[in-house]
């Protein structure tokens, strides 16, 4: 062989991937490419009813494959308007609009959505559940906790996701009488250290009656504890202990009355009752305890494992508020100072700060859980306490 052909054979060995010894052309193939392409296009309005003049939110869910758009335009017809983020404003009278959400990609694709329009809608209402959760908090005022970041970070993330009441005070110091407000519509005493066991109307007796299961989950106490304080637990902070359906039938307090360890056991089996009520320790509520290692224990026991179950997910009924007995006692507006409860959940508004200008107390929270419950004819104050509708997407 001669020599002057070895350079040439070496720089085929090196080609031979993309070349063929010998020619000129490449071989490679190019990579194919697919298209992206959209499927379908749908829309929802919500409320789907409203009064003439009135706003529903419409969003649209954009299908396809590949990296799509997921834009789309705006259109109705049958009456009204909607922006281009999908805000539709009612006709001065009644009518059933259509509204289309066309793909800005595939101009072919499109979904519709129907609203109607009525003179006399039906009442707004406090959408069913089956899985309430009731967390409480102590001792702490709105200007404290909301938009304090620092020391409630966790509660404040919270906020941004759920709805906050703006306008909402505590009915009296000390804490004793704002528990039995909200299990009650009565204030009942106001002596913090009274154990006294009161028969009168109350959410434990209508939930009994009409079987609607519920357990009050406490820290430092064991099953069926009825008696007073021990440890960090303090009575006043558990109003079931205090009512005579609970505390005057050892049965019934056997099954319904639990540490809170018993909590995470429900959750982790779908277990969870229709109502629980939980009563963190003096140092985990914020009363004794820092705000910080409140907020913290709140997310690690009870928000951060809530999110995780399909109750609390989309599609699902859970409902979880986080509400403060009192303000700081320097604060006696409307009795017990202003507070900052917080409403998440599927079917709370999200990030939903209230607009009306409806004074809230302990009694609309009750009325609000009965009517969540399917509980109807509140006790006492919360007959006629405002429910809290503003603050729940209306189906």
């Amino acid at each position: 062989m001669k020599k002057t052909l070895i350079p040439a054979l070496l720089a085929c060995l090196v080609l031979s991937v993309l070349t063929s010894c010998g020619s000129s052309q490449a071989s490679a193939t190019p990579p194919q490419t697919t298209s992206p392409t959209i499927s379908s296009v749908s829309a929802s309005c919500t409320p789907a009813t409203v009064a003439p003049g009135a706003t529903s939110q419409c969003s649209a869910s954009v299908q396809g494959t590949g990296t799509f758009n997921t834009a789309v335009t705006w259109s109705v017809t049958g009456g009204g308007a909607i922006s281009s983020a999908g805000l539709f404003t009612a006709p001065s009278s009644a009518a059933t609009p259509t509204v289309t959400a066309t793909s800005t990609q595939d101009s072919t694709k499109s979904g519709t959505a129907s609203i109607t329009v009525q003179s006399n809608p039906p009442p707004p209402q406090i959408p069913q559940s089956h899985h309430v959760v009731l967390v409480m908090e102590e001792n702490q005022s709105y200007s404290t906790v909301v938009g304090a970041t620092t020391v409630w970070p966790n509660l404040n993330a919270l906020i941004a996701h759920g709805a906050l009441a703006t306008n909402y005070y505590a009915d009296s110091h000390p804490s004793i009488g704002n528990y039995f407000m909200l299990t009650t519509g009565q204030l009942l005493t106001t002596d913090d250290n009274s154990t006294q066991v009161f028969n009168v109307d109350n959410i434990a007796r209508r939930m009994l009656s009409t079987g609607v299961s519920f357990r009050v989950y406490a820290e430092s106490i064991t099953q069926g504890y009825t008696g007073g304080n021990t440890g960090l637990y303090l009575i006043r902070h558990n109003p079931f202990a205090m009512l005579s359906d609970v505390a005057g039938n050892q049965q019934v307090a056997n099954e319904v009355i639990w540490p809170f360890s018993q909590f995470a056991t429900d959750l982790a089996n779908n277990q969870l009752p229709d109502f629980s009520f939980i009563v963190p320790d003096v140092d985990d509520d914020a009363h004794d305890g820092t705000p910080q290692q409140a907020d913290t224990w709140l997310q690690t026991n009870i928000v951060a494992p809530l999110s995780a179950n399909s109750a609390f997910q989309s599609g699902g009924d859970g409902l979880l508020i986080v509400d403060f007995d009192e303000a700081a006692d320097s604060d006696t507006t409307n009795g017990g100072g202003h507070v900052s409860p917080v409403l998440w959940g599927p079917n709370v508004k999200p990030g939903y700060t209230q607009t009306s200008a409806t004074l809230y107390q302990h009694e609309s929270m009750l009325r609000t859980v009965m009517e969540a419950l399917g509980l109807s004819n509140p006790p006492a104050a919360a007959a006629n306490a405002p429910s809290m509708t503003e603050f729940f997407v209306q189906q």
